[in-house]
């Protein structure tokens, strides 16, 4: 038995000691300046509507303008993981994703893929197929041959909290300390991942995954304590139902509270942020380092 003694607060100069960059298939990714991803959902039934894309043009034409914008990664998703979407196979899974892939691959050979899927089959395959990262919303606990997969196929690993699965997790939001056990389980997890090789970690809380709205906002209150563990952090909150009811309004109309809450996660210790809305996103970054670094031209 494993015994942990982390102290759950952070140092002052924590960050200077926090890992910064990513091998991704030989791309070295610097995170000491914050960057963004870009989400392309290749589902027909995203939470967010402007983000399906399915045709390959039209796939290609999205990556374009992310790339353009200032994505550093794009992150592409072939099974829907909003709350109560339909399960679909891993073949189909496959056979949306993997067109995808190979055709950005061709098309923009210097772009950094992530793949988001809890799946170790398609995970696999689209490494095989060009992709550099996996980011996993289970952290391992859909499939239990993902953590030894990642380790041998040795790309860059997105660990994300979740609690039960996408068509139950709504249920499952319930915390004594939502941010207790959500270091608990990183710490855990990631000894697990250390043990097997994994050298690249990012951590992500999960904000909306079995969360309820004031579980979200109390980890983001405190998500500069995550930088005790060292480990890069990656913030999803785009246009999230966290930000849209509570300004009463839709997925649609989220974009202005995105930005607001991004910028937050930025001086708590954000190293990515995965939006839909990369320009926007890309700004608030660059505004972000005018502040935070005032010698800056």
């Amino acid at each position: 038995m494993v015994t942990f003694t982390i102290k759950k607060s952070v140092a002052k100069d924590t960050f200077f000691h926090k890992k910064v960059t990513l091998n991704a298939g030989g791309k070295l990714i610097d995170l000491s300046s914050p960057k963004v991803m870009g989400i392309i959902n290749l589902t027909p039934d995203s939470f967010f509507a402007g983000s399906r894309k399915q045709d390959v043009s039209l796939i290609l034409k999205q990556a374009e303008k992310m790339l353009a914008e200032g994505a550093t990664i794009l992150d592409l998703g072939a099974y829907s993981s909003r709350p109560g979407a339909a399960d679909i196979s891993a073949q189909e899974e496959t056979d949306r994703l993997l067109p995808a892939v190979e055709a950005i691959v061709a098309e923009y050979p210097e772009a950094v893929l992530s793949i988001d899927t809890f799946r170790t089959r398609v995970a696999e395959a689209a490494i095989n197929a060009g992709a550099h990262i996996i980011n996993d919303i289970s952290g391992g606990e859909l499939d239990e041959a993902m953590f030894a997969t990642v380790a041998k196929l040795q790309v860059p690993y997105i660990l994300m909290h979740m609690k039960g699965t996408p068509q139950n997790m709504v249920q499952q939001a319930n915390y004594e300390n939502v941010f207790d056990e959500v270091f608990d389980y990183f710490v855990k997890k990631y000894h697990q991942l250390k043990q097997l090789g994994v050298k690249d970690v990012i951590l992500d809380p999960g904000f909306g995954f079995a969360k309820k709205a004031e579980h979200s906002y109390e980890l983001m209150r405190r998500l500069s304590d995550f930088n005790v563990l060292r480990l890069p952090v990656l913030v999803g909150v785009s246009r999230k139902r966290m930000i849209y009811n509570e300004l009463g309004l839709t997925a649609e109309d989220a974009l202005n509270g995105t930005t607001a809450l991004n910028a937050i996660a930025l001086t708590k210790g954000a190293n990515i942020l995965r939006v839909h809305d990369v320009k926007e996103a890309v700004e608030t970054v660059k505004i972000w380092k005018c502040v935070d670094s005032p010698d800056l031209p």
